[in-house]
């Protein structure tokens, strides 16, 4: 599996300690940026949309100072459901119920949290039952009949 990840300054370390214990599992690319100096989310995770949008990658994680800034400029990129998430469960139920294809998390999360997230993330899969089928299906029939 590849996985994407980028965040801006207030993600960088957090985005730094998560690359070091994903790196052995799977395939990573770092989409930035590259060192605590101010830097804007929106580029951050309009990159990182693109490259799950397009495939290039199979899922992506993003952080900011929130999570919740840089989960609004991925939801910009058609095809991309990324949800904010702070909580195991969250991972979960994100992937499970909604195939999200991003997580946002907060960079100022305990290390360790944010490892039992991503990790519930990356391994579960999406239930591909009616009602989820039809509800993501009712999300990308909206995609491609307005301008986002």
């Amino acid at each position: 599996m590849k996985i994407a990840i980028a965040s801006d300054h207030r993600g960088f370390v957090l985005k730094g300690k998560i690359i070091d214990y994903l790196k052995d599992k799977y395939e990573i690319l770092d989409l930035g940026t590259n060192n605590e100096d101010a830097a804007d989310y929106p580029i951050y995770g309009i990159k990182l949309g693109e490259t799950v949008a397009n495939k290039e990658v199979d899922l992506g994680i993003a952080i900011c100072g929130s999570g919740i800034g840089i989960s609004i400029a991925c939801n910009k990129v058609k095809g991309i459901r990324c949800a904010k998430v702070d909580s195991i469960d969250d991972a979960y139920l994100t992937r499970k119920d909604n195939d999200a294809n991003v997580i946002a998390l907060n960079g100022s999360i305990d290390f360790s949290k944010a490892i039992e997230i991503i990790d519930k993330f990356l391994n579960t899969p999406f239930e591909p039952n009616d009602r989820y089928i039809r509800r993501i299906n009712e999300i990308k029939e909206y995609e491609e009949t307005t301008k986002i």
